[in-house]
């Protein structure tokens, strides 16, 4: 009778539903800091623009903080379990599409190099036109260049600085535990979000060693 909006459900009426009764409902059963990670859901699957890499690796880590969340309470009758493997599967499968876009990329390269190598007048004359083309291409592409990189040290901070507020809050738990009155709590962490955070920091620092493999 009080239900925000009445079932059958989409994934969207859930969403509207969980935002709706977080703080009388979800907000008791899993962290109430979680609310962040159904608002990056709502607004990214339902946003009006198509996905890139990043974004999909994202909602794939958002999702599986969530399930695993609510699966500590239940796995209600084994749906959890299946829903966070099928996650897993689709993490896995986005890495395998990563990696082998870097090994096309560079395959390609090398192909290019072999044929400009086998010809040699056709070398002899790039090399005349080549420096103008290279600088004419570098005052091209440094604007958004420079925009992508500044975009990509922000997320990479953003995980770096997530995992370290993480891990703070849980060893301020810890001591707190061993001695009450040497420090006080502004927050809670627990051993999920903990491991959630490294699972992120794992997935920056792979991105990093890719860039510098390319």
């Amino acid at each position: 009778q009080i239900l925000y909006l009445k079932p059958p459900w989409t994934l969207a009426n859930l969403l509207k539903c969980y935002k709706k009764h977080w703080m009388a409902v979800f907000g008791y059963v899993v962290p109430r800091s979680l609310l962040s990670t159904i608002e990056c859901l709502s607004k990214h699957l339902y946003a009006d623009k198509p996905f890139d890499s990043s974004t999909v690796r994202v909602l794939l880590q958002e999702s599986k903080k969530l399930l695993h969340a609510f699966s500590c309470r239940s796995d209600y009758n084994g749906v959890l379990p299946q829903a966070y493997a099928e996650v897993e599967k689709l993490c896995e499968t986005l890495g395998g599409v990563r990696a082998a876009l870097v090994r096309a990329d560079s395959e390609q390269d090398l192909s290019e190099d072999i044929m400009v190598l086998s010809e040699n007048a056709a070398c002899e004359k790039m090399e005349a036109t080549i420096p103008n083309l290279q600088s004419t291409e570098e005052k091209e592409l440094q604007p958004s260049f420079h925009v992508a990189q500044e975009n990509r040290h922000q997320e990479i901070w953003s995980v770096l600085e997530g995992v370290w507020n993480t891990m703070n809050l849980y060893s301020i738990e810890l001591f707190q535990k061993l001695d009450p009155s040497a420090v006080t709590v502004a927050g809670k962490a627990s051993f999920e979000e903990a491991f959630l955070g490294l699972q992120k920091l794992l997935a920056a620092v792979k991105d990093i060693r890719e860039g510098i493999g390319r």
